[in-house]
């Protein structure tokens, strides 16, 4: 089965988190997800993540701690997902890869239809488990 590495960032402003919606026509459409994609071989994690925040979102992120890694089994193949804090630092998210992108208060995060992989970092954060700074 395939394996696909990739950093997902939750990117934290005025104590809300952005959530993006994946767009129809593409694998897990219709959930949502946190912002990032695949690790390059010549990437770290953080670095993927700087770089495909830049190119989905058109927006500049500070890559901070580290919230979990998840894997997850699709039909696909394995989704091996390493998911950060990030703080805006500069711009504004725009929508390019996704349908819609909200701005939702911790305790609200359970309330979206997440794509599986990202669910354990949805429960950490919700549940307060990590302090958002």
């Amino acid at each position: 089965m395939t394996s696909i590495v990739v950093a997902g960032g939750i990117i934290w402003q005025d104590d809300h988190l952005l959530a993006a919606l994946r767009p129809q026509g593409k694998p897990m459409a219709g959930y949502w997800e946190f912002p990032g994609g695949k690790i390059e071989p010549h990437e770290t994690a953080r670095q993927a993540l700087h770089r495909e925040i830049e190119e989905e979102l058109l927006c500049e992120v500070e890559v901070a701690e580290e919230v979990c890694t998840s894997e997850y089994a699709y039909d696909f193949g394995t989704v091996r997902l390493t998911t950060f804090i990030c703080h805006l630092i500069a711009g504004t998210p725009h929508l390019t890869e996704h349908t819609d992108i909200r701005w939702l208060n911790p305790a609200d995060m359970p309330t979206l239809n997440w794509a599986p992989v990202d669910r354990e970092a949805v429960a950490i954060i919700a549940n307060k488990q990590l302090t958002l700074r």
